[in-house]
């Protein structure tokens, strides 16, 4: 299941995203890398650990705070702290699959990587080419979202980042730990939650069958969860 998060940072946190990290210091972006992905990738990286990974990824980690469709989709046990990179021309990542487990550098931090997630944090009109490409059953999913926008996706999936043929892509990406492991299970509370929050706007809150459906909600995810 893709999702996309609309308007997951509004145009003044990515102002003040994009101040701290477009003066910092980037590296080759194969220092997150494992053995496959390496091959792959070609991009550049702002340092895990350096003051502007750390303040950027705070603001970040904020907005998802306060998302509730990302709660909703996700059901977040652990995020892993945001990482970012940028795509110049003729740079690009090619198809490959996100390690099962992703650990911090120089902690013993990990999470199993059950969802990937990626903040666009340039104005797609001031790049060529960069889209993330998902493959699923159903074909290729392209997804190239405003700044600020965001999307989450199966870890699992097979995708790539086409070639940059002009301007500079910039994004944020990390993979997150799903209090429900099963996919399948995930969906069918996503699509229970988002019926519930409908039906509430058209019938209130105290409607006995929202709150019935509420209540199915929660017992499913009782019985699903690991938190």
């Amino acid at each position: 299941m893709l999702i996309a998060i609309p308007e997951l940072l509004d145009a003044d946190r990515v102002a003040r995203l994009r101040a701290i990290i477009d003066g910092a210091e980037w590296i080759d972006g194969n220092v997150t890398s494992g053995a496959q992905s390496a091959l792959a990738k070609r991009n550049e990286q702002l340092p895990e650990g350096s003051a502007a990974h750390r303040d950027a990824g705070a603001l970040i980690l904020d907005a998802l705070g306060n998302s509730p469709l990302f709660f909703a989709a996700a059901l977040p046990l652990k995020v892993f702290p945001p990482l970012f990179n940028r795509y110049g021309a003729g740079q690009a990542f090619d198809t490959h699959v996100d390690n099962a487990i992703r650990i911090q550098r120089g902690s013993e931090f990990r999470v199993r990587s059950d969802l990937s997630m990626t903040v666009f944090l340039e104005d797609p009109a001031a790049y060529d080419g960069g889209e993330l490409v998902v493959e699923s059953h159903f074909g290729e999913q392209r997804v190239k979202l405003p700044a600020g926008h965001a999307v989450l996706y199966p870890s699992s999936s097979l995708h790539h980042v086409t070639s940059v043929t002009r301007g500079t892509r910039v994004a944020s990406f990390f993979w997150l730990q799903s209090m429900v492991r099963d996919a399948g299970n995930r969906r069918i509370l996503f699509e229970l939650d988002q019926t519930v929050q409908r039906l509430t706007g058209q019938l209130g809150g105290g409607d006995r069958s929202v709150i019935e459906l509420t209540g199915v909600y929660h017992n499913l995810l009782r019985s699903w969860a690991d938190a």
